[in-house]
């Protein structure tokens, strides 16, 4: 039975894509819970009557999982079983003009940076007191903390942009006050998010202000864990490092999409910063912060992308031995500078190159964590699954890094901290057991 039936809307949020949409959910339902609007996410007993798809057009295989969603939605309204659809997020900022002549039966489309819109559209007003107050979509112990919006970078490949607009940093004042009610909530790990972190305090105060930021957020009483994602690494602020090593609770963490390594295609690619700049700045930031966990993400055939170029890519991943890394193949993306440009690269090489760098990267993985093998490690558990707890060190972020698996007699609890002996070691996972000396 609708919610509906009783007279009272409830609201499904379904989010699809990125971190940075997820926070954009967590704050679009705290704003509708404020007005007293039935709210939930992700809604698997179909105890709802409208949905709000946030959606993601970064790539060709993210716009179809969005479409798919929206057509899903679509047929359940057809059906009778909701009474509306509304559309926000990347897509629909992008292509709102087609898809509403596609898809005559969304009730409206929404753009990256137009909530007070939707809220009103779904009964709600926007409430700036607000600002900040979200329900959080992540487990209760840790949570994302957007501290910009769009990118100033002019990335060949990126339509982020498009979608997203410019560089908007939040005020300083603002992104503290916001972490201090997720920390007096429960969360004890902060992943710090933006399209680019280092560009964070620019526009406002004329000047890159992480570092300073860092070392407020480091103040918090009772946030145990901040860790950074996505920084650019043209013109990177050395600064942030220094911050890292003196604040124990800055994970030792850096996650740095470099794309590529060869000197031709990081000019197409228009990344500012040639092959030698990358290596030499690894070399900084490993010796200025020993043992740090590298994350980094790279593109194969882009296009003109030749098999020399490739194995030159292959030879650094080598070398330089992320402790993490991800890969996507490339995808033209219109109005993006590189979108011109003849995509000669075969969908199937293209394929079989991002599989090569992830078997590389798996026996770098294996290799690095069998060297981890009876260490004891300081992890942060999770979620159960089952009879065995799972967890993560301070070298891994949610989702896309290494995990490990608990054992022992112990009774745990999501969010605790405990310490666990290694006794085995897999490609992309460490297993062991909960440790009392």
């Amino acid at each position: 039975m609708k919610t509906k039936a009783a007279g009272k809307d409830r609201i499904n949020i379904i989010t699809l894509g990125c971190s940075k949409n997820l926070v954009d959910s967590e704050q679009l339902a705290g704003q509708l819970a404020a007005s007293g609007i039935g709210v939930i996410h992700e809604d698997r007993t179909k105890r709802h009557n409208i949905s709000v798809i946030n959606t993601c057009g970064f790539i060709d295989r993210a716009k179809e999982e969005s479409v798919h969603t929206i057509l899903q939605q679509v047929e359940l309204k057809r059906r009778g079983q909701l009474d509306k659809v509304f559309v926000t997020g990347c897509l629909s900022a992008r292509y709102r003009d087609e898809l509403s002549l596609e898809i005559p039966e969304v009730d409206d489309w929404f753009g990256t940076q137009e909530l007070p819109a939707l809220l009103h559209r779904l009964g709600a007003d926007y409430r700036t007191e607000l600002l900040g107050e979200r329900l959080l979509h992540t487990p209760g112990h840790y949570a994302y903390l957007k501290i910009s919006e769009g990118c100033n970078r002019t990335c060949a490949f990126c339509a982020i942009p498009l979608m997203r607009g410019t560089h908007v940093s939040k005020p300083m004042e603002q992104v503290l006050a916001e972490a201090r009610k997720l920390v007096a909530g429960g969360v004890r790990e902060i992943l710090l998010i933006a399209q680019e972190l280092t560009y964070y305090g620019l526009d406002l105060y004329q000047k890159r202000m992480l570092p300073q930021l860092l070392d407020q957020l480091a103040d918090i009483q009772g946030l145990d864990w901040i860790r950074l994602h996505y920084a650019y690494p043209d013109k990177f602020p050395m600064e942030i490092l220094e911050v890292m090593k003196a604040r124990e609770n800055i994970c030792k963490y850096l996650d740095m999409p470099l794309q590529h390594i060869n000197d031709r295609i990081l000019s197409a690619m228009r990344r500012r910063i040639t092959s030698q700049g990358i290596r030499e700045l690894i070399g900084s930031i490993r010796e200025q912060v020993p043992g740090i966990s590298l994350r980094t993400t790279l593109i194969v055939g882009f296009p003109g992308e030749t098999s020399s170029e490739f194995e030159e890519l292959m030879d650094f991943v080598r070398e330089t031995r992320f402790d993490r890394l991800g890969i996507f193949t490339y995808s033209p993306e219109e109005g993006t500078r590189a979108y011109p440009l003849p995509d000669d690269v075969p969908a199937e090489q293209k394929a079989q190159r991002a599989a090569e760098i992830m078997d590389l990267q798996r026996e770098i993985s294996l290799e690095l964590n069998l060297g981890k093998v009876g260490s004891i490690l300081n992890v942060l558990v999770d979620r159960k699954e089952a009879d065995r707890w799972i967890g993560r060190t301070s070298a891994d972020s949610v989702e896309v890094d290494n995990e490990v698996i608990i054992h022992g007699d112990t009774e745990l609890r999501c969010g605790q901290f405990v310490a666990v002996k290694i006794l085995q070691a897999y490609d992309y996972d460490l297993e062991g057991i909960a440790w009392v000396p």
